[in-house]
């Protein structure tokens, strides 16, 4: 288990120096701009990636604080939202793209966006690193898949890495300066 995790560690890490390899020194007007209009800009996903760490850290830091714990998780369907009491004309407090619009993405700046995701990267990494084996067999429950260790919560937010690399890598490629 232990290369396993220590691999997976690396993966984290290099996230934030794929993205700015991707991003390289693109002006903010071209990071801004939208490579088809249903599409998020590199900016909006930069920001994505920023909150959504920070939700992950703060799943992370609950499994480690409390033994089982239910886990709010994107995509949960309204009756599995009942016991959060969250449901009606609020809808789910962690859609994607009621962040996008609320938060304005839009109008962020990217470089700042980067620099608050590579920050809490750090921090997850700090936190993730120190854990003894034991800890990473803790569990949060997820409300349509049970029980997941730690171990897979942290994949399923490398797994996320990948996919925004790969749109951003995408939206890169269209960006013209």
């Amino acid at each position: 288990m232990a290369a396993g995790i220590e691999r997976l560690l690396n993966r984290l890490a290099r996230a934030p120096k794929d993205v700015a390899r991707t991003i390289g020194d693109a002006p903010a007007a071209a990071l801004a701009r939208r490579p088809e209009p249903q599409s998020w800009s590199p900016t909006e996903i930069l920001c994505h990636l920023r909150d959504v760490e920070e939700l992950f850290q703060l799943r992370f830091h609950t499994i480690l604080a409390v033994d089982e714990p239910p886990i709010l998780a994107f995509g949960a369907a309204p009756g599995d939202l009942k016991s959060w009491r969250i449901g009606g004309a609020i809808g789910h407090p962690l859609d994607p793209d009621r962040w996008a619009a609320e938060r304005q993405y839009i109008r962020n700046d990217a470089r700042e966006a980067f620099a608050a995701w590579r920050r809490r990267r750090g921090e997850v990494l700090t936190l993730l690193s120190a854990l003894p084996p034991i800890d990473w067999l803790r569990g949060g429950v997820h409300p349509t898949r049970g029980r997941r260790t730690l171990v897979e919560w942290v994949t399923s937010l490398a797994g996320h890495d990948d996919n925004h690399l790969d749109q951003l890598q995408s939206a890169c490629v269209s960006m013209t300066f």
